[in-house]
């Protein structure tokens, strides 16, 4: 296809430079706007149709306006549609997480991932009476003053110095920060051991962006942590319920203490959870640690109904036979089709990732950890995307997301399109 833009989506695009700073939610910045989405597909103002691979960046994992789970939302939304006390469908997804989850014996529900990390980080704080964090280098937890912390510096410092992403960040939260390399066990395992006295947690995706761990990493983390008593956090907002059933930690057979949910859990609604051991998160409960070690936490649309109808939902239809199977074998077959585009054009480029989700790097060199990632050709990169885009398939700056309802039309459109825009991409614009 060759994307077109007619007048309403210009004044729509006119109005967003208008009124919002940047002309965007902050979120990407695709000069479109989408209009509706069904299935693995969506369509802008302009009429335009993309495979879709962005994905509401990654809740849509069942595919858009999936009709058992509109149909799950219509019957709740004349039942009311937030009502800050308890409800069944808040209640009844805490009981499927629990059943799912490995390391979830309770459940704190909130409305987005960033506020999950934050409240996960807090709640090691509380358990531990420590104050220090140690994270990973390029690990994304979302968008608090710490977990903005050397997630995406463009001039990486020493390891465990940690380096502010954002202005606005007061100097004092750089020093409850540490700092390591992802994918190096031996780096992290002595900076754990050197600050054991300090440190109140450890973070981590336990697939971080794109990068898978190198085998033994993530049980490295696990044996020192729980040597010394501190607790483990696995950031699975993006990858619990889409690796697995049970999350990365049962696609990897590595079960931290606390873990962080979202995306998927909602169903395409504001919903994320913290998860965990039920001794950690008593903290939660006043009645269970007293007034002094209570970890107060309010959201007015924490465990929103709504929400928590369309997770259900989602999440039952997930446990069918074949789901995973299914979304495995799209992004296999992708996965796949694009290296061989990418050998067959001479191209210095790799797929990382996995098949729910991954991407292509435009170098040469391995990419284990943040500064590989980093060492890419990222203009390459953005003549990508817009190939791409202009070939009517649709992505975030970087990451496939694959989802249940990506067929194999859409698989055929995107091994073409992707032919096209890697030739496009390795044609470097004139000075």
């Amino acid at each position: 296809m060759s994307r077109t833009s007619n007048e309403r989506e210009r004044q729509l695009m006119e109005a967003a430079r208008r009124v919002l700073p940047g002309g965007s939610f902050g979120n990407t910045a695709l000069d479109i706007v989408i209009a509706e989405g069904r299935g693995g597909r969506v369509r802008d103002v302009s009429g335009n149709e993309y495979v879709d691979y962005l994905l509401g960046s990654g809740p849509m994992f069942l595919g858009h306006a999936h009709p058992e789970v509109l149909a799950a939302v219509a019957a709740q939304l004349p039942r009311g549609s937030t009502f800050f006390a308890l409800s069944e469908p808040g209640i009844r997804l805490a009981e499927a997480i629990v059943e799912a989850v490995p390391c979830a014996e309770k459940v704190r529900f909130v409305s987005s991932g960033t506020e999950a990390d934050a409240y996960a980080m807090r709640l090691a704080r509380a358990f531990r009476r420590r104050d220090k964090i140690l994270k990973f280098e390029g690990g994304y937890h979302g968008m608090s003053d710490y977990s903005l912390m050397s997630l995406a510096p463009k001039r990486p410092g020493n390891f465990p110095q940690a380096v502010p992403d954002s202005p606005g960040i007061p100097a004092s939260v750089r020093e409850e920060m540490l700092i390591a390399p992802f994918n190096d066990a031996a780096l992290a395992e002595s900076l754990i051991f050197e600050h054991r006295e300090e440190l109140a947690g450890v973070i981590v995706e336990p697939f971080q962006r794109l990068i898978p761990p190198q085998p033994g990493f993530l049980e490295a983390l696990r044996k020192i942590t729980a040597e010394l008593g501190i607790p483990l956090i696995f950031d699975e907002v993006v990858t619990g319920f889409r690796f697995a059933y049970g999350g990365a930690q049962e696609y990897y057979g590595v079960t931290p203490d606390i873990c962080t949910l979202g995306k998927i859990i909602g169903g395409g609604f504001p919903l994320a959870a913290i998860a965990g051991r039920a001794d950690i998160m008593a903290h939660f409960d006043r009645a269970s640690v007293g007034d002094e070690r209570f970890l107060v936490q309010i959201g007015t649309l924490s465990g929103n109904p709504v929400a928590a109808t369309a997770g259900l939902a989602s999440l039952e239809i997930l446990k069918r036979p074949g789901a995973y199977e299914r979304v495995f074998a799209t992004g296999r077959a992708l996965m796949e089709g694009f290296s061989r585009t990418i050998a067959a054009a001479g191209v210095p480029a790799q797929v990382i990732g996995v098949p729910p989700l991954f991407d292509v790097a435009f170098c040469a060199g391995e990419v284990a950890d943040y500064r590989g990632w980093l060492a890419q050709d990222a203009e390459t990169q953005k003549r990508f995307n817009r190939a791409l885009l202009e070939a009517g398939v649709l992505k975030g700056e970087s990451k496939f997301y694959v989802s249940l309802a990506h067929d194999a039309a859409d698989i055929r459109h995107t091994l073409e399109a992707f032919a096209r825009a890697i030739e496009q991409a390795a044609v470097r614009e004139p000075a």
